[in-house]
C-alpha cells in the first residue's frame, strides 16, 4: 500500500497568520461595501402565515418545513399550546421541541428536510438535548402526564402529573421509546446536558425550573417556604440530575446547589408607558371599592435560573438567572459554585448565555417581556431586550456594550433577544441569534465594544391587526447551515452567502468544522483542521483589517505556491523526498515573508482584541509565537521570524507533535544529553515508537524520527531537550 504523507504546512501557516491577526489587524472596516442596506428592507414587510413578506441580507433561505398536522390547529393560529421550541442535533438528525411533544427531522439533505417522527407528549416547553441514544425533554406545565397522554390533569394534586425531565431511547429515531421520568419540584423550564471526563459512566443535567413549587402531597420533599424557614426549601436552587448511561431508568436528582445565596434584589428599569392602558388602569382604580392598603411585595434576589450554558472545556458555566448573569465553576459537576455575578438595570430578565470560543468573553441575552410582547418597536430603548457583551479575564466579567437589532418592528410582532450560537469562523467571534418575529440576526462581536450586524433574515408579522406569537425561537449553526425553529411556521434552514463582511474562504473554514452532536447550551470548543482554507480565511481578515493590497497579493501568491508544493509532496512516497524538499523551500520563503509582516505589525499600535490571539488552533504552539501579550501591551521578545518558522515547520508535523506530547507526558526514557544526531538504528527504534503511540504512517514516522529532535525543539527546556534525546536514542 502507498502511504500519503500528511503535510505540516497548513498548521504552520495558520500559526503565523493567527499571530499576524492578533498583532493588530481588525476584523472590520468602515468601507461603504461593508454597510447594511439602506433603507432597511425589514421595515414594512407584508404580514401573513405562509405568504408573509421576506427580507434577507447575506443569508439565503434554503428550506422551510411546516409543522406536521399533529402540531397544527388552523382555528388557533399563534397558540403557544402547539408552539415549536428549542433544537438539538445528532448526526443528520434535527430534534425539534414543541409544547405538545417533539419532532425528529432528517437533514441529510438540508434543502429537502424529511420528517422522521412526530411524537405527541404535551407539557411545555419541550426543551431538548441529545446524547448518544438518549433524548432528554423538559416538561413544566401542569397538563403534562407521566404517560404522555393528551387529556391533561384535572386535579390540583395528582400522581399522574409529569414535571421534570423525560428520557427517551432514540436508537431507532422512527420509534422513540420512553425510558424514565425524573420528577422535580418546580418542573423543568429549560435544562443543560453536562459531561465530564472525570465520570464517563454518567452524564448530568442541570435543571432550571421556573414554575411554582409542587405540593409535597404530589412530590415528597417539595417545600414552598423560603430557606430561612426551611433549609430544604425548593426555592433559590437548581437541581442536578445524574443519568447512568448503562441504566438511564435509574436517573435521579443527586444535588441541589444553592448558587443564589446572598444575592440581593437586582436593579431593574420601568416599563414603557402605554397611554391607553394607563388610562384603563386609572379608571379601574377609581371605580374599585375601598379596601385595606396593600403592602408592597418584598423584593429578593433570583430564586432560579432561566438557562445555564456550560463550557466544559473551561470548566465554567454562564447562568442567566432572572436579574443576574452568573459565572459558575463546574469543576465539580455535581456541585457548581458561583464565582461571579453581574446585574444591570437595563437587563429585565437575563435569559441565556454564550461564551466566546477562547473563553475571553461572554454574552447574556435579555428576554424583556417574556418573549410574547413587542419589545423592538421604535419607542423601545435599544439597550432594553438586547444582548449584554462582557469580556472575561481571570473570572472577572467586564461590561463592554449592548447589541440589539436595528430596524423597528411593529406592535403586532413579539420581538426580543432569544437563543443563538457561535458560528465557527476562525479568528472571529460571530454569532447567529433568533429574535422571535424580529427574525434572525448574524453579528460579529470580536470587538465586544463595537458589535456589528453582518447578515439577517426577517418575515412580516403573522397577522396585520393582532399580535400572534411566532418567529425564531432559536437559530443555531450546525455543520455548515443555520437551523431556525420557527414557533408557528415550522423549521427553517439557511445558508450564509459570501460578502465583504464574511468571505468565501471564511465560510469554507467555518464549514470545515464538523460535529457529531450539538446541544448549544453544552457549548463545544471549536477546533479547526490544519488546512489551507483556514489559512486563506486569515489572509482575508488581514486584508479587511487594512493590510496593503500589494502585500496581500504577494502573500496570496506565495500561499498558492506553498499549497501547490504541499500537494506535490503529498503524492506517492516514490518521489516524496524531492517533493518534500521543494515544499520546505516554498515554506521557508513564505516564512520569511510572514516573518517580515509580523515584524511590521509588531511595530503598529494594536487596534482591538482579536479572538485569533488565543484561538484553539494555536493551543499546541509555543506561547512565544504570539507577538502581543493578551492585554494588548508592548510586544514581547521573539526569535528571528524565519528561524522560528522553520522550527515550527518541523515541530508541527504529526509525528513531531506527538513526540512533543510524549516529552511533556514523560513517556520517553531518561536523558542521554550527548546524543545530538540520530543514527539509522536509533531512528528506526524511534519510528516504531512514533507509529505505535501516534498512529501515523510509516513514512511520517521515519521522517519524524530522523528530524534531529534536539535541533527541532528549541522551545523546550533543557530537561525536556534531554528527554527528547533519550527518546531518540532508546
Amino acid at each position: 500500500m502507498t502511504h500519503r504523507r500528511r503535510s505540516a504546512a497548513p498548521q504552520l501557516l495558520i500559526t503565523m497568520l493567527v499571530t499576524l491577526a492578533a498583532a493588530g489587524c481588525r476584523a472590520g472596516s468602515g468601507a461603504a461595501s461593508l454597510q447594511a442596506p439602506a433603507p432597511d428592507p425589514r421595515i414594512g414587510l407584508r404580514p401573513g402565515m405562509t405568504d408573509a413578506g421576506q427580507a434577507a441580507w447575506n443569508l439565503r433561505l434554503v428550506a422551510n418545513a411546516a409543522r406536521p398536522p399533529e402540531f397544527t390547529n388552523p382555528a388557533a393560529t399563534g397558540s403557544l399550546n402547539l408552539a415549536n421550541s428549542d433544537l438539538a442535533f445528532a448526526g443528520p438528525h434535527v430534534f425539534q421541541g414543541n409544547f405538545y411533544g417533539f419532532q425528529i427531522w432528517d437533514a441529510s439533505a438540508p434543502s429537502r428536510l424529511r420528517l422522521v417522527t412526530t411524537y405527541i407528549c404535551p407539557g411545555s416547553q419541550g426543551d431538548v438535548s441529545v446524547y448518544r441514544n438518549l433524548l432528554f425533554v423538559s416538561v413544566e406545565a401542569f397538563n403534562g402526564r407521566a404517560d404522555c397522554g393528551a387529556s391533561g390533569v384535572a386535579d390540583s394534586v395528582s400522581t399522574v402529573r409529569a414535571r421534570g425531565i423525560r428520557i427517551f431511547d432514540v436508537s431507532d429515531v422512527t420509534r422513540p421509546r420512553p425510558l424514565a421520568l425524573v420528577q422535580t419540584c418546580r418542573g423543568s423550564h429549560t435544562h443543560t446536558l453536562v459531561t465530564t471526563p472525570r465520570d464517563t459512566a454518567n452524564v448530568y443535567i442541570y435543571i432550571s425550573g421556573s414554575a411554582t413549587v409542587r405540593s409535597p402531597n404530589e412530590l415528597a420533599g417539595c417545600s414552598r417556604l423560603p430557606p430561612d424557614q426551611d433549609p430544604n426549601s425548593s426555592l433559590y436552587r437548581i437541581d442536578v440530575i445524574q443519568v447512568p448511561l448503562a441504566a438511564p431508568e435509574r436517573s435521579r436528582v443527586v444535588s441541589s446547589p444553592r448558587i443564589f445565596t446572598d444575592l440581593g434584589p437586582a436593579p431593574r428599569h420601568g416599563e414603557p408607558v402605554d397611554s391607553a392602558a394607563l388610562a384603563r388602569r386609572r379608571a379601574q382604580a377609581a371605580n374599585a371599592p375601598a379596601g385595606p392598603a396593600r403592602q408592597p411585595a418584598v423584593r429578593t434576589g433570583p430564586s432560579q435560573c432561566h438557562d445555564i450554558t456550560v463550557y466544559p472545556a473551561l470548566a465554567r458555566a454562564g447562568g442567566a438567572c432572572g436579574g443576574y448573569g452568573l459565572l459558575l465553576d463546574i469543576s465539580d459537576v455535581m456541585n457548581p459554585v458561583r464565582i461571579g455575578a453581574a446585574s444591570d438595570s437595563n437587563m429585565a430578565f437575563w435569559h441565556s448565555a454564550t461564551f466566546t470560543n477562547d473563553g475571553t468573553g461572554i454574552l447574556f441575552s435579555d428576554e424583556w417581556g417574556g418573549g410574547t410582547q413587542p419589545r423592538c418597536r421604535a419607542t423601545d430603548r435599544p439597550e432594553w431586550g438586547a444582548n449584554a457583551l462582557f469580556t472575561l479575564e481571570r473570572d472577572v466579567m467586564t461590561f463592554r456594550s449592548y447589541y440589539k437589532i436595528a430596524p423597528p418592528q411593529t406592535a403586532q410582532e413579539n420581538c426580543v433577544a432569544h437563543n443563538g450560537s457561535l458560528i465557527p469562523v476562525p479568528g472571529r467571534d460571530i454569532m447567529v441569534q433568533g429574535w422571535y418575529q424580529g427574525g434572525i440576526s448574524v453579528f460579529d462581536w470580536t470587538d465586544p465594544a463595537h458589535p456589528l450586524e453582518i447578515a439577517f433574515f426577517d418575515r412580516g408579522p403573522l397577522d396585520s391587526a393582532r399580535l400572534l406569537p411566532g418567529g425564531s425561537w432559536s437559530a443555531y449553526w450546525y455543520n455548515g447551515y443555520i437551523y431556525s425553529s420557527e414557533i408557528a411556521r415550522g423549521l427553517d434552514v439557511f445558508e450564509l452567502t459570501p460578502s465583504a463582511l464574511l468571505t468565501t474562504n471564511e465560510l469554507a473554514a467555518a464549514r470545515s468544522v464538523r460535529l457529531d452532536v450539538l446541544n448549544v447550551q453544552s457549548q463545544p470548543r471549536y477546533e479547526w483542521p490544519a488546512s489551507f482554507a483556514v489559512a486563506r480565511a486569515y489572509v482575508d481578515q488581514l486584508e479587511r483589517g487594512g493590510m496593503a493590497r500589494d502585500r496581500i497579493r504577494a502573500l496570496r501568491r506565495d500561499l498558492a505556491g506553498a499549497e501547490s508544493a504541499s500537494a506535490d509532496a503529498s503524492g506517492t512516497s516514490t518521489h516524496g523526498w524531492k517533493s518534500y524538499g521543494r515544499e520546505r523551500s516554498a515554506f521557508d520563503g513564505l516564512a520569511s515573508r510572514l516573518g517580515g509582516e509580523a515584524a511590521y505589525t509588531q511595530s503598529r499600535p494594536r487596534k482591538s482584541r482579536s479572538a485569533a490571539a488565543n484561538s484553539s488552533i494555536s493551543s499546541g504552539v509555543p506561547s512565544d509565537t504570539r507577538l502581543m501579550d493578551s492585554s494588548g501591551g508592548k510586544a514581547r521578545p521573539t526569535r528571528k521570524p524565519a528561524s522560528r518558522m522553520r522550527a515550527l515547520y518541523w515541530a508541527s508535523s504529526p509525528g513531531m507533535r506527538c513526540i512533543t506530547k510524549l516529552v511533556w507526558l514523560g513517556r520517553c526514557s531518561s536523558p542521554s544529553a550527548s546524543s545530538v544526531s540520530v543514527s539509522r538504528r536509533r531512528a528506526a527504534r524511534l519510528a516504531a515508537r512514533v507509529r505505535s503511540w501516534c498512529a501515523v504512517s510509516p513514512s511520517e514516522a521515519r521522517a519524524a524520527a530522523r528530524a534531529r529532535p534536539l535541533a527541532l525543539l528549541p522551545q523546550a527546556s533543557s530537561r525536556s531537550r534531554a528527554i527528547v534525546a533519550g527518546c531518540a536514542s532508546a
